[in-house]
């Protein structure tokens, strides 16, 4: 198993990518276009990988293409960030254990908790509290972190369910999606001392998550216009940028609707379309990408292509395409 423990182990600040899984159009898992896409996030500024989450759809891998996957990632980026991981996909707590421990022998620097699999959803936080500690003391020393995914079903974690877990010293990552700035203020406050770091996925909420003491973003928008992303994180407290700021965060709560439609199709339309070789087969059931559809995605990236060039921002399909893959 590798030697990287809870004790030894922070997560950088900064953009945390929800990776996408390219596929063949066999349906097959597309390698070479997963590693493409490795470097197209690292080279956009990218912080971290968060590899076999929902965006990934994960659920839609058998177990072992998610460790395959995941395996992928993290030789390919060999280093350059850490990289995280889900590793529990239900049944009783042993069970989910021993996958946590087959997801961090590929080498991640965490292994990821759904949260909605810990508990029902008409079950108490008592309870999601007693399973949570239970997999933490069946889990060795590995780092872990939370997702508040929304499939199965979205269970928020309270900052006072968060500050009865904090104290084993082994949560470090948090993908927040509770949409409510004042908990999520709450959440970084009882975090305080803690080798922990909040990743807010909500970007109506960036600035102010950010603002807040948040570590950084790990929102599907990255996998549309990464390059945006990376710029609020590295400037929504820069003094001389603040009507930019304002002005992308404006940017980022009007296409809140256009991003999350028939996503992640919509995302790899995106890519297709602003030159990365990418299928925009799914093997989950999103919808359809459909003319209107693909019409408001053109819109969106005529949208992103003129917000960079205000900023003085290099288009980082450009640079990683003109590149040769490591």
């Amino acid at each position: 198993m590798s030697s990287v423990t809870s004790s030894s182990v922070s997560l950088p600040q900064g953009f945390i990518p929800v990776m996408l899984t390219p596929f063949l159009e066999t349906g097959e898992v597309d390698y070479d276009g997963l590693k493409a896409l490795t470097d197209l996030y690292l080279e956009a500024g990218a912080a971290g990988l968060f590899a076999n989450c929902l965006s990934s759809e994960m659920y839609e891998l058998s177990a072992e293409e998610r460790l395959k996957v995941t395996q992928a990632v993290v030789e390919h980026t060999a280093g350059r960030v850490p990289v995280v991981a889900t590793g529990t996909f239900g049944g009783p707590i042993p069970e989910q254990a021993q996958f946590v421990k087959r997801i961090h022998d590929t080498g991640v620097q965490a292994v990821i908790v759904i949260t909605g699999l810990l508990a029902d959803e008409d079950e108490s936080d008592e309870v999601f509290i007693e399973r949570a500690k239970e997999l933490i003391s069946l889990t060795d020393d590995i780092p872990l972190g939370f997702y508040e995914c929304p499939v199965p079903y979205k269970r928020l974690i309270s900052s006072e369910v968060l500050a009865e877990l904090l104290p084993s010293n082994r949560i470090i990552y948090h993908k927040d999606t509770c949409l409510d700035i004042e908990e999520v203020i709450r959440r970084i406050k009882v975090a305080d001392g803690y080798r922990f770091g909040l990743y807010d996925a909500y970007m109506v909420n960036a600035v102010a998550s950010l603002n807040a003491g948040a570590a950084g973003l790990s929102c599907i928008q990255g996998n549309i216009y990464p390059e945006l992303i990376v710029w609020i994180c590295e400037n929504y407290d820069n003094a001389a940028r603040q009507e930019d700021v304002k002005a992308l965060q404006s940017f980022f709560e009007d296409s809140m609707d256009i991003v999350h439609s028939a996503y992640p199709i919509v995302a790899k339309y995106c890519l297709q379309k602003r030159g990365f070789p990418i299928s925009t087969y799914t093997r989950r059931d999103v919808g359809e990408l459909t003319g209107d559809l693909q019409e408001r995605a053109d819109q969106l990236l005529d949208e992103v292509d003129r917000i960079q060039a205000e900023l003085g921002i290099t288009s980082v399909f450009k640079k990683t395409l003109e590149a040769p893959l490591k």
